[in-house]
């Protein structure tokens, strides 16, 4: 039978022999422009709105993902490290035992406790004009306090006047107590911000100075209010209660070594931050003289760094964030296998679609473009969008753990650009198979 013969055979093409594009609308002469093969890919998702949402739902998920934990890990992780940068980076921890890890002042249980009194006496009586400040502390946490009608759960530190510079807790009503009112015992108190605000609800904290608060049925005298502190989440210092700390010593917790009074961290703040290393090599020798340990593996105590565990502390939060990140990113791939799928799929429907156009003119690399298209706008629409739902969430979420909302612009680029090379990846079989279908094949597919 004659090529002529065979081909009157086939089937009649009618305009609802197209899924997407009437005939007449679709311009098959010679090489379509880039801007006609966008034209009709985008008319091929829009006519198939409904699949193309679930399509595009799996980009949108793994792209929302990664914006929301990687801005939600960075709030954290500035939460924490501005903690610990308003300590300053150049204070120095003193605490027993050997190693630990966590922002100066707070109190670990477990293990004896081989600080006394003595060593921050030793430290201040070195007068070395490198240190500004020394604060021996004592912290006693979930203390109830009361107020006439009013209580509420607070922190009790007991240390040296110095405190304040040490620790940068200056007051914003009010002041410390002296060297003289720890000498004698005083019941002082300097709050924190919320303990005011809970135990003396709308009233300014100016008026609070001078009322009168009990910790464990004992009155104390309120000299001063704390300013609002950054929390790391570990402590967090506007529930603290300062108070002398002999006076801590003698009312609400004693520990002794070896007959003495014992303290669990001794704070020192260097005057220059470049003097930080040097001071904390005489401190070391100092503690160790003050302990006849002769051995490094004997040591009783261990001095910490402040900005050595602040880049500690933002290395590991780093990591944690790129982790959730990557584990997000994991959606990102099924969603690139879903539209691989349905681009399969949607081959397959258009079959005599694709052979028609090739009939009329359409070369292999139009058809190769426009399924390729359509798979890239799928992701990328999908990336948009689940950079909106992304920062939503995050803003929501940071929001909700009263943490820093903090918008990594590189990460949205990140995550966009996976999307769209998803698309391509997960989209290019689909296309190819498309632009290899033979055109007499194709008219025939019923």
């Amino acid at each position: 039978m004659s090529d002529l013969a065979q081909s009157s055979k086939l089937p009649a093409v009618h305009e609802d022999d197209f899924d997407v594009i009437p005939f007449e609308e679709a311009p098959y002469s010679g090489r379509l422009s880039i801007f006609e093969i966008l034209k009709i890919a985008w008319r091929s998702i829009r006519a198939n709105m409904l699949r193309s949402i679930l399509t595009a739902l799996g980009v949108i998920i793994g792209v929302a993902a990664v914006v929301a934990l990687v801005s939600v890990g960075n709030g954290v992780r500035q939460n924490v490290t501005d903690s610990f940068s308003s300590f300053g980076t150049n204070l120095l921890t003193i605490s027993s035992g050997q190693g630990g890890f966590g922002p100066p002042g707070l109190v670990r249980g477990g293990g004896s406790q081989t600080l006394t009194i003595e060593d921050a006496e030793a430290i201040v009586a070195l007068a070395d004009d490198r240190i500004e400040g020394v604060a021996p502390a004592n912290q006693s946490n979930n203390q109830q306090v009361k107020a006439d009608a009013n209580n509420t759960t607070a922190t009790i530190v007991g240390t040296w006047p110095d405190y304040e510079k040490v620790q940068n807790a200056a007051t914003q009503a009010g002041s410390y107590f002296g060297s003289t009112d720890v000498e004698t015992r005083k019941r002082y108190a300097v709050v924190g911000s919320e303990v005011a605000s809970d135990l003396f609800p709308d009233v300014d904290p100016q008026a609070v100075v001078g009322q009168k608060l009990k910790i464990a049925n004992v009155s104390y005298d309120i000299l001063g209010v704390l300013e609002e502190q950054a929390s790391a989440g570990f402590n967090n210092p506007n529930t603290n209660i300062i108070i002398p700390l002999s006076t801590f010593i003698q009312r609400i917790e004693r520990n002794d070594y070896e007959g003495k009074p014992t303290v669990s961290t001794i704070a020192v703040k260097v005057e220059d931050p470049r003097d930080v290393e040097g001071v904390e090599a005489d401190l070391t020798t100092l503690m160790a003289n003050l302990h006849e340990k002769v051995s490094e593996d004997d040591y009783d105590f261990n001095i910490r760094n402040q900005a050595n565990q602040l880049e500690s502390v933002t290395a590991v939060f780093s990591t944690l964030t790129t982790f959730l990140g990557a584990i997000a990113g994991i959606s990102l791939l099924v969603g690139g296998i879903g539209i691989m799928n349905i681009m399969l799929v949607s081959v397959t429907e258009r079959t005599r679609e694709i052979g028609v156009r090739k009939a009329l003119g359409a070369k292999p690399r139009d058809i190769l473009s426009q399924f390729l298209l359509e798979a890239i706008l799928l992701s990328c629409v999908g990336g948009l969008i689940g950079i909106l739902i992304g920062i939503a969430i995050g803003y929501f979420s940071t929001d909700a753990l009263s943490v820093p909302f903090v918008l990594s612009i590189p990460s949205m680029v990140l995550a966009f650009a996976f999307s769209a090379a998803v698309g391509i990846f997960f989209g290019f079989y689909p296309a190819q198979r498309a632009a290899k279908l033979d055109p007499v094949d194709s008219l025939r597919y019923e």
